[in-house]
């Protein structure tokens, strides 16, 4: 360190001197010489500054380096950012006298900022055999970015904002959430002090990032583990209310939410026999929209509700200009994310002759009618149906070109970003539960696909309890939709080898299925459902990461050979993980009567091999465990904390730095290099067809749904969007999520970000 006079500007600090020692070694190349971080501080740095505040300028420093292209520098910017979270962290352990991780858990307890559970179900030498796990030396997999908003956003803090826990302390206390319930000890199997073991490994190894509630919540008193719930709005006072308090109570605890709007009656409809008394669909969704920026989640940002609509529902034409900017600003609700539900027969008639024209029509009118719910059905029965509707002159029609209404959507697309696409048909043909209900529309980011139906007041009445007058109102609960999301990070992951990969997706199945006994639920009714399909959603980031690292271009046949094998593996070995849990712990309470049990699952996607018929016939006389498995989420923030690109999305691009909240953030394409710099080609430059294509090559491996954007530039034409989304059709893409234009900033959805 004789060549680098750093004590010039720091005191005689032996603990930073060996942080920069260990720089030195690990970061050898000439680009990364210590000389060039000190020039860089000594030009930022001025007189009267604290020990604290060189230190902040030494970082800022190495993160500035990040723009001369070398990355690496934000790696070394994570060294001293960790190195200065230590010091801080450390004196306060020594004022609070805390020695080792039972006592840190100890006070955490009594501070309530560790829910008492942890202590209640392990024993001191378990929680003292758990801190033998940690492995400090994972710290080193972040990058600046992952650790500041790990540190930031994620371990404990006191309520003055003094951080209580290191990252890997908060990996471990996740993983000891996590594995709670799991018996002490197994015949066969792991025991549950194995299962911390292997929950911690996948998430320190940044191998599987858990949703943002679980990685937020999981040990704390209110650990509210899921990202997104949904609900059906019912066509009723009452119930339209009752699912704005679902929203408030959701988003108080941190989850968005999917609300299905499709039944709720439109403008100018008939309330009791009044013939234009209803307000329509537009009026509530203002009233959704106050909920959202009214009842934010924990603090951290508004709540977030995704509206779907039908594309026949009659005010359509009005729901579809509630973000945009013209118009009249008492129809707006711009605060919500619209989000459209298309039959297969729009699709049709959309590539058949835009000329053709399509009816609009209230879901009351038809029920009054008809004696049927329109939107309760799918497919050719609901094709038929429809053109029942349309012949019959009872029901009123607003009537217009498929041309005028494509027209309205891709012009809210391009401006707004939404609507998101729902393709119900699509998603209710491969629904594995569909003996069971109905699938009406998708949650706030798109990917999740799970049997939904509106709730029933059932009675209200007054009673007479220990001398109290109490009024009881009794609910049926319908089906109240829960997303437990993690994600496999692919660009970390050796996805060759098999047995690695069934050891992660088991391990990472066993732990989602584990949230649904172990969550605190926001609301009863999301309990009931959960319990009934334990469905869960494990899907993927790195997608970018991975095919760069592998030098395999976005834009080539080898990459929809190469993702169609990697996803045919994960649904095989989530599929199996299933079957295992089914076997050691029970089936899911619908399992029978279901395409797991039938068989049709496999066959509708083709799985005929002798090893998929194998499995199939382990599904059918083993059960399983989870009525639903995969779904791709967008996982914007645990993809940074992961180091890796987000979600199945290409990257932005290969680097630019990003300034928030007066911080600068390097945004680094990972493993960026002179091998992978050419097959990280930026999402706005990326043939939207291939990205089309990718998505309906995975599609058939994953029983839910994916976040799928598409990215155009000013010089698409609405006619070229407009066959970006029916060649998603065509591809059998479920959902599409936001179209992303280069001169529009959408907000991210945070609470899905798994």
């Amino acid at each position: 360190m004789d060549r680098v006079d750093w004590r010039t500007w720091f005191s005689d600090n032996t603990r930073l001197e060996t942080v920069l020692e260990n720089i030195e070694r690990e970061f050898p190349q000439k680009e990364y010489a210590l000389e060039r971080l000190l020039e860089r501080f000594a030009s930022l740095a001025g007189d009267g500054m604290t020990e604290n505040q060189k230190l902040e300028l030494l970082i800022r420093a190495a993160v500035e380096l990040t723009e001369e292209i070398a990355p690496k520098w934000e790696f070394i910017g994570a060294r001293l950012l960790l190195f200065q979270f230590h010091e801080e962290l450390e004196r306060e352990m020594r004022h609070r006298k805390i020695k080792n991780f039972y006592e840190k858990l100890q006070y955490l307890t009594k501070e309530k900022l560790y829910g008492s559970y942890i202590l209640e179900s392990y024993t001191r030498e378990q929680v003292l055999q758990a801190e033998a796990m940690l492995k400090p030396e994972r710290d080193k997999l972040f990058n600046f970015s992952g650790l500041k908003l790990l540190l930031e956003r994620y371990v404990i803090r006191s309520r003055g904002h003094v951080p209580l826990e290191t990252p890997q302390e908060m990996y471990l206390g996740i993983a000891l959430h996590l594995a709670m319930k799991e018996k002490q000890a197994q015949a066969k199997g792991s025991s549950r002090m194995e299962w911390v073991q292997r929950f911690y490994d996948m998430l320190s190894r940044q191998e599987v990032t858990m949703a943002t509630p679980t990685l937020s919540n999981a040990r704390k008193p209110y650990h509210q583990l899921s990202s997104c719930f949904i609900d059906a709005v019912p066509d009723s006072l009452e119930g339209i209310y009752r699912s704005l308090d679902n929203f408030a109570q959701v988003s108080k605890f941190g989850g968005g939410m999917g609300l299905y709007f499709g039944k709720v009656r439109a403008s100018g409809s008939s309330i009791r026999g009044f013939q234009g008394a209803a307000g329509g669909v537009i009026r509530w969704l203002r009233l959704v929209n106050d909920t959202a920026v009214a009842v934010d989640q924990l603090g951290m940002r508004q709540g977030a509700a995704a509206v779907y609509l039908d594309a026949w529902h009659r005010d359509l034409p009005e729901f579809l200009q509630i973000r945009t900017n013209n118009g009249d600003e008492r129809m707006k609700a711009h605060d919500i994310f619209p989000a459209v539900c298309y039959p297969d027969l729009f699709w049709k008639k959309a590539r058949e002759d835009m000329g053709q024209i399509w009816h609009l029509m209230c879901p009351h009118e038809i029920f009054q009618v008809k004696g049927w719910h329109l939107e309760d059905f799918y497919g050719e029965e609901w094709e038929h149906r429809y053109e029942a509707c349309v012949r019959d002159s009872r029901i009123a029609k607003r009537s217009m070109s498929i041309r005028e209404l494509v027209r309205l959507i891709l012009k809210s697309a391009a401006e707004t970003g939404t609507p998101f696409a729902f393709n119900r048909d699509l998603v209710n043909q491969a629904n594995p539960n569909g003996h069971k209900g109905m699938i009406y529309c998708s949650n706030l980011c798109t990917e999740i696909a799970q049997n939904l139906s509106s709730m029933e007041s059932v009675s209200r009445e007054i009673q007479t309890r220990e001398g109290d007058t109490v009024v009881v109102s009794v609910t049926r609960p319908g089906d109240f939709v829960v997303c437990n999301l993690a994600s496999l990070s692919l660009g970390r992951i050796p996805v060759e080898n098999d047995a690695y990969m069934e050891n992660l997706v088991q391990t990472a199945v066993r732990a989602l299925d584990n949230v649904i006994d172990l969550n605190f639920y926001p609301l009863p009714y999301a309990k009931i459902t959960n319990e009934k399909y334990r469905g869960i959603g494990l899907g993927v980031s790195g997608y970018h990461h991975m095919l760069a690292k592998r030098g395999i271009s976005w834009e080539s046949e080898e990459h929809l050979r190469f993702v169609d094998e990697i996803f045919e593996k994960i649904n095989y070995f989530a599929i199996s993980a299933s079957v295992n849990l089914a076997e050691e712990k029970g089936v899911y309470p619908y399992f029978e009567g279901s395409d797991w049990q039938n068989g049709a699952y496999f066959l509708k996607r083709g799985y005929t091999s002798e090893k998929w018929e194998t499995l199939a016939k382990r599904a059918a006389e083993g059960g399983m465990r989870n009525g639903y498995l995969l779904a791709a989420a967008p996982t914007s923030s645990t993809s940074i904390l992961a180091g890796t690109t987000a979600g199945l999305d290409p990257v932005m691009k290969k680097f630019f730095i990003e300034e928030k909240k007066g911080s600068m953030l390097p945004r680094v394409a990972p493993e960026l290099s002179v091998d992978t710099y050419y097959y990280y080609k930026s999402a706005h430059e990326i043939d939207q067809r291939f990205s089309v294509r990718a998505c309906g090559v995975r599609q058939r491996h994953i029983d839910q749904a994916q976040s799928m954007n598409l990215y155009i530039t000013n010089q698409y034409t609405l006619r070229q969007l407009f066959h970006l989304y029916l060649e998603a059709w065509e591809q059998g893409v479920k959902t599409i999520y936001y179209v992303r234009s280069k001169s529009l900033e959408v907000k991210e959805c945070e609470s899905c970000a798994s």
